[in-house]
């Protein structure tokens, strides 16, 4: 992948499940010049997560976007895009995490986020990545559920001091804190 040394946006986007990150992501990234592509880590298990990935792809995202589903390999195609692309919004960090424990992968997991954190800033494409926050809630009741929220509160501390801006959204409504 060609590298550029031009000052790129870097956004990671925080909050709860329905906070509306997807949907401030989605209109963030409509300001970026080029092609967009939309990093899908969700997987169509079942008939109602088909509905809903059908209907994000129709629905909320237009002709501009290019839709890459991938639930583990995140960095590898990142790496994969070009300098035609004017921005990426990877949705979401939350299902990557959960995808690659629920798989055994955890310590590759690990080696792809410190990758994603080391090749951040030189992506040649605007980048902003989308996750819950699940540290606001009740401690799990069960050692995976815990695995997890710790899993994923160290990953977006992570990107969070990667990104050059970071944003916590609640009822809609973004509030800025970093950049």
């Amino acid at each position: 992948m060609p590298r550029s040394q031009s000052p790129k946006e870097s956004v990671l986007v925080l909050g709860g499940a329905r906070s509306g990150k997807s949907t401030y992501a989605l209109q963030r990234a409509q300001e970026w010049n080029g092609r967009l592509v939309y990093l899908a880590t969700a997987e169509a298990k079942d008939e109602e997560m088909k509905k809903r990935i059908s209907r994000h792809r129709t629905q909320r995202r237009g002709r501009r976007w290019v839709t890459v589903e991938e639930p583990i390999e995140v960095v590898w195609q990142l790496k994969e895009l070009d300098d035609s692309v004017g921005g990426v919004v990877l949705d979401c960090v939350t299902l990557w995490v959960s995808n690659a424990l629920l798989t055994g992968q955890r310590d590759a997991l690990e080696s792809q986020v410190a990758e994603l954190v080391e090749e951040l800033p030189l992506f040649p494409f605007h980048f902003l990545a989308v996750s819950n926050e699940v540290g606001l809630g009740l401690v799990p009741d069960n050692p995976l559920g815990r695995e997890y929220r710790d899993l994923l509160g160290a990953v977006n501390q992570q990107l969070a001091k990667a990104c050059k801006e970071v944003l916590f959204l609640a009822a809609g409504l973004p509030m800025k804190l970093k950049g």
